[in-house]
């Protein structure tokens, strides 16, 4: 079975590459998880200072993996509630680490894969690469990554996106502040690492990890509240019959008949 995410450390960056190219870099139960234990163990490791998150393929992260969208169906309320909290600790994991987080977006990031994104501190893509959070589109309710969108870049901004569902391009995503630059795609790795280097060189790390958590801190209960209730909410919706008909209409390749 292919590895689906591998780590490398070099020069004091911390590298995580979601290793899923034949699937997008789909998220599942499985690819969550090692996600998940990759940060922990880069977040305890002293001489990693940065943190660079990337994927190989043409897709950053297409979002659920199709798979798994078909057990959903099939799932209690528990066991939805269970799954939907198991992405929301990574997305809080990712968000609130001590360490400075960039996405090295090299393709596609949608839904859940846009969600990944907004969790970043920062994130480079290329031109081609497409930003959406589509969840609207197939029944789902694009919850948890409201709480954190909307402290990134407004609520007003991040209402547009979230009920139209519509895709945008990088220079888009770059105007509304959900990533950081766009650069050529024969650059971004080079790009990526020059500027993870400029932070390793030009800041402390003790200062970074500082400034970091008094941002997430002023905010830290209502965002907690804010998570609790997106996760339920999830749970519940999974089991509309709207969130059925889009899943189902997904799968087969359909457009759902709203």
């Amino acid at each position: 079975m292919t590895q689906a995410v591998f780590t490398e450390v070099a020069e004091r960056i911390g590298y995580i590459t979601l290793n899923r190219p034949d699937k997008r870099n789909a998220l599942g139960p499985e690819l969550i998880l090692a996600l998940h234990e990759a940060f922990l163990a880069m977040r305890a490791n002293d001489s990693v200072k940065v943190i660079v998150l990337k994927s190989t393929g043409k897709a950053f992260c297409a979002g659920a993996d199709l798979g798994y969208l078909q057990q959903l169906q099939d799932f209690s309320y528990e066991e939805n509630l269970e799954d939907s909290k198991r992405l929301m600790e990574l997305f809080k994991l990712i968000y609130d680490l001590p360490k400075v987080v960039i996405a090295q977006v090299q393709g596609h990031a949608l839904a859940g894969g846009c969600g990944l994104v907004t969790v970043c501190d920062f994130a480079f893509a290329v031109p081609d690469a497409l930003f959406g959070y589509t969840e609207v589109r197939i029944g789902f309710v694009p919850a948890l990554v409201s709480v954190f969108l909307q402290e990134q870049i407004g609520a007003a901004k991040t209402q547009e996106l979230l009920l139209s569902g519509e895709l945008i391009n990088s220079s888009k995503a770059a105007e509304l502040g959900l990533i950081t630059s766009v650069e050529p795609t024969e650059f971004l790795e080079k790009s990526v690492h020059d500027f993870a280097q400029k932070l390793l060189v030009q800041n402390s790390g003790f200062s970074m990890a500082e400034t970091k958590s008094f941002l997430r801190s002023q905010n830290e209960q209502s965002r907690a509240a804010a998570l609790s209730s997106a996760a339920e909410l999830n749970a519940k919706a999974r089991a509309h019959a709207d969130c059925k008909k889009g899943i189902a209409a997904f799968l087969s390749k359909n457009t759902p008949n709203w």
